[in-house]
């Protein structure tokens, strides 16, 4: 292919990085909807992600870091300037003194569950059906059947825009529902250290394989999602207030609540980014007429 002036100036600053310019979002996110990236870049290590950061900087390339892209709703018209792709890229799960663990923060929360289910370490069964990586686990609190990270962190290193890194304690995080700190603050995880209790293997496994059956018999694993599409209000939740509203199967264009789970939005087949943000304020609206209770997305929409 033929390079244009800044994909040639993007690749002299980042010699040897694989980056991919117009790769297109849906590829990366589990709604499988988004337009093309002007320029993603999938670091292997914390020095390449701070060369980027530096990079970006100086090209004056707006930035936004991904993971796994299971709770994102990327735009139509695709994204200007750099995304940093940490899935996969970010690598590395060990087994520390006391019952620790450290996981870097490309690794899938699935992966992560599995190694200290492996080690004899329990803690983590929650997080075996989240789909997302660690990095977004941390950074958003992910939490499923009465689990969060909050609970199990001890520590994270995060790395600054500017490429510089600090350890941040667990109970420095600013942990609440479905939230951390970096949200308020930025920041980017490279890994965490989990603290967890010892158990034995075939119990730690039989747990995960409970949680797996519950999330298969009730959730849409076959459509593309991002997961529960609205926080948990105050005094209800979100997935109760829809059914009650009567919006199972309601739809905006191909995006719909899941015939199946009502707290997950749907991907029937085209849905676009402009028909899932549609379809989230209209059922927001209506769960308010008929609750007096406002939902909010969870999704994070970009």
């Amino acid at each position: 292919m033929d390079f244009t002036a800044f994909q040639l100036k993007i690749q002299e600053f980042l010699p040897g990085i694989s980056l991919k310019f117009s790769e297109p979002m849906e590829k990366h996110t589990s709604f499988r909807i988004g337009g093309p990236a002007q320029v993603m870049a999938f670091p292997k290590n914390a020095e390449e992600l701070s060369q980027i950061l530096k990079a970006s900087k100086l090209l004056d390339l707006n930035v936004r870091i991904l993971g796994a892209g299971t709770n994102i709703l990327a735009p139509d018209a695709g994204i200007s300037g750099m995304v940093i792709c940490l899935k996969d890229c970010l690598d590395g799960m060990e087994l520390l003194s006391d019952n620790r663990v450290r996981i870097a923060a490309g690794v899938t929360m699935a992966r992560g569950a599995m190694f200290a289910a492996g080690k004899s370490l329990s803690g983590l069964e929650f997080a075996h059906g989240i789909p997302g990586t660690v990095g977004g686990g941390v950074y958003m609190n992910a939490g499923a059947y009465g689990g969060e990270i909050c609970q199990v962190c001890e520590s994270v290193d995060v790395m600054d825009m500017d490429g510089s890194i600090q350890t941040i304690p667990g109970d420095q995080m600013g942990f609440s529902y479905r939230h951390s700190r970096l949200e308020d603050e930025g920041g980017i995880v490279l890994s965490a250290v989990f603290a967890l209790t010892p158990k034995p293997e075939t119990e730690i496994r039989e747990k995960m394989q409970e949680l797996m059956g519950k999330r298969r018999a009730s959730q849409p694993l076959d459509k593309p999602s991002a997961g529960s599409a609205f926080k948990r209000p105050v005094g209800g939740y979100a997935a109760a207030l829809i059914d009650g509203a009567g919006l199972k199967g309601y739809r905006v264009g191909d995006a719909a609540i899941s015939e199946k789970h009502a707290g997950f939005a749907v991907n029937l087949g085209n849905a676009t980014a402009s028909d899932v943000q549609e379809l989230l304020r209209q059922v927001s609206d209506k769960v308010f007429e008929n609750s007096g209770i406002r939902i909010e997305p969870e999704v994070r929409i970009w």
